[in-house]
């Protein structure tokens, strides 16, 4: 159905207030002038709220190379565009009720840096994750996921650190495989931010989580996994460590004040964003932070439909191997523990195949294709 209304337009290259008629469809939002002719056309798919005064939906893409934006008034024509825009960015939404706690809370980091910062910046760290804009987190996500990568990549021989690139079909197969797979977890999560999930080109049975939504499902973990809802499993998991924001958490702890104040200005570059990626690369959460994220992947693993016992099956067979990273690979005793805790949660759940098995296969074998 094709919906009309009226809208403001600022194409990011003047500061010029454009009146315009906007048609809303399926996939796209059109922008049209007061003649009929097309000024932009864009898909739901790119748009993401920006922050804006009560009452009013402002929208902008997310690679757009200008800082183009469409303001809409009108309540009805606004709820109608975000519910075509889901799974919804909320990074505008959300900064504009939180930036005065997190100046706070940054200021009050400054503090603490005459009082201790050894000791201070992990408890603030805790303290002012929960209210970090989403836009701000993003930001700092798209910087540690450079640094990450370029440090992950050193070993890949060559070949590209994500996996399933390429139009062969048999790349274009997994990665629609591994979509499958994640759409379904990400709907039910109900994220603040879309997810950014890669299979990484390393053998290591291992996965982690970046601050702004990145996970990094390892190659390895794929070998060793014996079904599809194993997998599921550690990605419900890591979704835990997104929802709980423990990898923002863990760069500002690791990264201190530096980070902290650079953020204030805007700067995610210098040593404070390496030490960061460092941190999250090769340390792994603490116990209550995976337990949660344990739990969290489970609850999620019966909302769709998959077996939440199925990553503690997993957990067991890689207990004993040597990990580099061991954020996912913990020692044996823990692994059972986590095993029962898991068990514990369970509860009745009807169960659906979360991919076929040509599906699965692809998946199993994204790395090869790609």
């Amino acid at each position: 159905m094709t919906i009309t209304g009226t809208g403001i337009f600022y194409d990011g290259v003047t500061s010029e207030r454009r009146k315009v008629a906007l048609t809303i469809a399926d996939d796209a939002v059109e922008v049209s002038g007061p003649e009929g002719d097309l000024l932009a056309r864009w898909r739901f798919a790119d748009i993401y709220p920006l922050a804006a005064p009560k009452g009013v939906l402002r929208i902008g893409l997310v690679s757009a190379a200008t800082a183009a934006r469409l303001e809409i008034h009108d309540e009805a024509l606004a709820a109608a565009v975000l519910a075509r825009a889901k799974p919804v960015d909320r990074t505008g939404l959300t900064d504009r009720a939180t930036r005065a706690k997190v100046v706070a809370y940054s200021l009050a980091a400054v503090v603490t840096l005459v009082g201790g910062a050894i000791w201070g910046v992990p408890l603030l760290a805790d303290q002012i994750a929960p209210y970090l804009p989403v836009a701000l987190e993003k930001r700092m996500g798209d910087a540690i996921d450079k640094q990450a990568r370029q440090m992950l990549a050193m070993s890949t021989g060559g070949k590209p650190f994500e996996c399933g690139g390429g139009d062969a079909s048999r790349a274009v197969a997994a990665r629609a495989a591994f979509k499958k797979l994640i759409t379904p977890l990400e709907q039910a999560a109900e994220l603040p931010l879309p997810l950014h999930v890669i299979v990484a080109r390393r053998s290591d049975a291992n996965a982690i989580t970046l601050p702004g939504g990145y996970i990094y499902v390892f190659n390895g973990l794929l070998t060793q996994a014996k079904s599809v809802d194993e997998v599921a499993g550690v990605l419900g998991h890591e979704i835990g460590h997104v929802a709980h924001r423990d990898g923002t958490k863990s760069v500002l702890e690791a990264a201190g004040l530096s980070l902290l104040l650079g953020m204030l200005i805007g700067d995610f570059g210098g040593g404070a964003v390496s030490v960061g990626a460092r941190q999250v690369v090769e340390n792994a959460y603490t116990r209550p932070a995976e337990a949660a994220a344990d739990e969290f992947g489970a609850k999620l693993m019966y909302t769709v439909g998959g077996d939440p016992q199925a990553m503690g099956a997993l957990l067991l067979r890689i207990s004993d191997i040597s990990a580099a990273f061991p954020h996912f690979m913990l020692d044996h005793p823990r692994a059972q523990e986590r095993v029962e805790a898991i068990a514990r949660i369970g509860k009745p759940s009807p169960m659906r195949p979360l991919l076929t098995p040509p599906e699965w296969e692809a998946l199993k074998n994204i790395c090869v294709a790609g």
